[in-house]
C-alpha cells in the first residue's frame, strides 16, 4: 500500500484515482495544510528560509521518504501504555519503535513540559526518515540490526558536508551521512544525542537514544509545539523545505487519529523518496560493511518488507581512465587559523545570563575573513553552565565578515572557571579557548522591612523578629548567602559574650548565625531574639556575599517601675468654690 500511494504522489496512476486520494487526504489535513487545484499540500504561515545551511538541520536536509499514509485511518488506540490493536503493517509501528517515542515524549513532558511534544510527532518523522527503523528491524533494546544511513552529503545533489566525526558515526571520513533511524548527521548527534536507554551510551542507531535526543532537539529554543508557529518551525529545522513540513504534519494528524502496535520487524518499508531513488536510501549496512554496497554480480529478489530494490543486475562500468578533477577547496578548507573577535571579559554571577558572547573569526593564512563556515563551541570542564539553547555545544556558521557569534552563555549554581572552547568543524586547525567565570550570587545592599524599635525587657524576649531585603544593583538579591553576628560594638566586629541572643537547636544562647540565605524574593527573616540580664544598647550586624552590611540596633531596659504622679489637693478648710470675703 505504501509503495501505491507513493507512486501516487509522483503521478504514476490516472487523474480518477489521484483525485480520490486527494480527496481523502484534504479531509484529515494536519492544521495548517490545504490542498491546491492540483493536489499539492500547501502550509500556510512558516515557510522554510533559503538562507538556512543544511548544516544547521538535524539531517543535514538529506532524503527522505515522500510516500502518504493509508485512505484508512488505523483504528484508535490509547496514547500510553501497549495497545494491542492490530491492522496491516503498513499503518502500524512496530512494538520496540513505538515505545521508544512514548518514552521519549513523556521524559521531555518531566523536563521541558511547555513544549507540549506529542510522540505522535516523533513517529511521524521516524516513518519520513527511516520508515520507522525499516519496518523496526530492531533488538530488544532498541539497536538497529543494521546501520541505517543516508548517501554522501557531497554536493552531488545533496548539501555539501565535509566529513565532522572521522567516520566514527556513519563510516566515512571524506564526507557526513545522516545516520540512524532519525536521520541525525554527525555534526549535530555530537551535541543532540542523548541515552533514552539508559545503557550508559548515545548512540544514534539506538531508537529509544535517538528519539529522545530528536524530542530535545524540537523542543530547544523554548517553543511550545502546541502552537502552530513553533510546530512548523521545530519541523522545518529538522529538515528545511516545505514539502518536508507538509508530509510530516499529514503523518502526525494520521497517527493522532489512533495507530496499532505490530511485531518488530514486520513493517513495510516506504518505497518512494524525495530524491526520486525509489527504496534506496537510508541504506542498510551491516557492521563492518563498506558505507555504500556494492552493485550485485546475479539477480536479486526484494526482501519481505517491502524494502524495494531492482530485481535486474546493473551492469559494472568500467573503471575510468581519465584521472578525476581536483575539487576546489570549499571554504572550511580555506581556514587557517581562528582569532578572537573582541570578546570581552566573560563573568557572571550564579544563575545569571553571561552579558558578553563569545565572538571567533575564521580566517585564511593571510589573515582574510572566511564567511559560511561552521564554528563549533564547546564547554569544557566540571561546570553547570550551559548556553542559552539548553546545550553545551552549538555550531554557528561565520557571517560576511567571518564572524560567528555563539549563544549566550547562562550561568548555573556551581562557581569556579570553564572553558568555552572554539573549533572550525571538518577543519583540524588550532582552536581557541574562553576561560569563563562564575562567581557567587551577591548583594549590594540590605534594608530592614519593619521600622518599629527593636527593645526587650532584661530575661524577655523581643517582640518582633529582625527582616531585610537584599538587592543588588537594585534588582533583587535571591540566593544570597549572609551571616549575623551580635557585635560588641561598631568599631569592634567581634562576637559580644553577653546582651542578646539567638537559641541553638538545644535551647543555648547563640549570638553568629551562619548558612543563612535570602529567598527567592531577596528576604532574610532571622530566629526570634532573646535578653539576658544585662541592659543597655546592642548591635546586630548582617552581612552578605558582596559586600552589603546592615548594623541592627537592639535596646534591652528594665520597664519603669515609679508610681504615676496624681492630681493635687486643695489646702483643708479652704473651698475654691466660694467667693473671697467682701467680695
Amino acid at each position: 500500500m505504501a509503495a501505491q500511494f507513493g507512486r501516487l504522489r509522483k503521478g504514476a496512476v490516472n487523474t480518477t484515482v489521484a483525485a480520490v486520494v486527494v480527496a481523502a487526504l484534504a479531509a484529515s489535513q494536519a492544521p495548517g495544510v490545504t490542498t491546491d487545484d492540483a493536489g499539492r499540500k500547501v502550509t500556510t504561515g512558516t515557510q522554510p528560509s533559503p538562507d538556512t545551511p543544511a548544516e544547521n538541520s538535524a539531517t543535514g536536509n538529506s532524503p527522505y521518504y515522500t510516500d502518504l499514509p493509508p485512505l484508512k485511518s488505523p483504528n484508535p488506540s490509547p496514547t500510553t501504555g501497549t495497545p494491542v490493536t492490530q491492522g496491516t503493517s503498513e499503518a502500524g509501528i512496530p512494538a520496540t519503535v513505538l515505545d521508544a517515542y512514548k518514552k521519549a515524549a513523556n521524559a521531555l513532558q518531566e523536563s521541558k513540559p511547555g513544549c507540549n511534544l506529542p510522540w505522535e510527532l516523533l513517529a511521524a518523522i521516524g516513518k519520513v526518515e527511516s520508515g520507522q527503523a525499516r519496518g523496526g528491524r530492531v533488538d530488544a533494546n532498541g539497536n538497529t540490526l543494521s546501520k541505517i544511513l543516508g548517501p554522501q552529503l557531497n554536493g552531488n545533489g545533496f548539501a555539501s558536508i565535509s566529513d565532522t566525526d572521522g567516520g566514527a558515526y556513519d563510516g566515512d571520513s571524506s564526507y557526513d551521512r545522516a545516520v540512524g533511524p532519525m536521520q541525525f548527521i554527525p555534526s549535530t548527534w555530537e551535541w543532540a544525542g542523548r541515552d533514552g536507554n539508559g545503557d550508559g551510551k548515545k548512540d544514534p542507531n539506538n531508537v529509544y537514544d535517538a528519539a529522545l535526543a530528536a524530542g530535545h532537539y524540537l523542543c530547544r529554543f523554548g517553543w511550545d509545539l502546541s502552537t502552530k508557529g513553533d510546530l512548523d518551525s521545530a519541523i522545518l529545522s529538522y529538515n528545511n523545505s516545505q514539502d518536508y513540513l507538509n508530509l510530516v504534519l499529514t503523518w502526525l494528524e494520521y497517527y493522532r487519529k489512533g495507530t496499532h502496535e505490530i511485531p518488530d520487524g514486520t513493517g513495510t518499508l516506504p518505497a518512494d523518496r524525495s530524491d526520486d531513488t525509489a527504496g534506496a536510501s537510508p541504506t542498510p549496512t551491516t557492521p563492518g560493511s563498506p558505507a555504500t554496497p556494492t552493485t550485485p554480480s546475479s539477480p536479486s529478489t526484494p526482501r519481505p518488507g517491502g524494502d524495494g530494490g531492482s530485481t535486474s543486475p546493473k551492469p559494472t562500468p568500467p573503471p575510468s581512465t581519465t584521472p578525476p578533477a581536483t575539487p576546489a577547496p570549499t571554504p572550511t578548507d580555506t581556514v587557517h587559523h581562528l582569532e578572537d573577535a573582541g570578546t570581552a571579559k566573560l563573568s557572571a554571577m550564579a544563575g545569571d545570563a553571561f552579558t558578553e558572547k563569545i565572538t571567533a573569526r575564521a580566517e585564511t593564512k593571510a589573515g582574510k575573513a572566511v564567511p559560511k563556515v561552521r564554528i563549533r563551541f564547546a564547554i569544557i570542564g566540571a561546570t553547570d553552565a550551559a548556553f542559552s539553547t539548553g546545550e553545551k555545544y552549538a555550531t554557528v556558521l561565520t557571517n560576511s565578515i567571518g564572524e560567528a557569534v555563539a549563544p549566550a552563555l547562562k550561568a548555573g549554581e556551581n562557581t569556579g572557571e570553564f572553558v568555552v572552547r572554539t573549533t572550525v568543524v571538518g577543519r583540524t586547525v588550532s582552536g581557541l579557548d574562553y576561560t569563563a567565570t562564575v562567581t557567587e550570587r551577591a548583594a549590594d545592599t540590605l534594608a530592614r522591612t519593619g521600622e518599629d524599635a527593636l527593645t526587650c525587657s532584661p530575661g524577655g524576649e523581643f517582640a518582633d523578629q529582625v527582616e531585610v531585603k537584599a538587592t543588588y544593583k537594585g534588582a533583587v538579591a535571591d540566593k544570597v548567602a549572609a551571616t549575623a553576628t551580635l557585635i560588641k560594638s561598631a568599631d569592634d566586629a567581634t562576637e559580644n559574650d553577653k546582651g542578646p541572643y539567638f537559641k541553638d537547636a538545644d535551647g543555648k544562647p547563640l549570638r553568629t548565625l551562619t548558612g543563612l540565605t535570602t529567598d527567592a524574593k531577596g528576604l532574610l527573616k532571622l530566629p526570634k531574639l532573646y535578653a539576658d540580664d544585662t541592659t543597655g544598647t546592642f548591635l546586630l550586624r548582617i552581612n552578605t556575599a558582596g559586600g552589603a552590611t546592615l548594623t541592627v540596633e537592639l535596646k534591652v531596659a528594665a520597664a519603669d517601675t515609679s508610681p504615676s504622679p496624681t492630681p493635687s489637693e486643695p489646702a483643708s478648710g479652704t473651698d475654691s468654690a466660694s467667693p473671697s470675703p467682701g467680695a
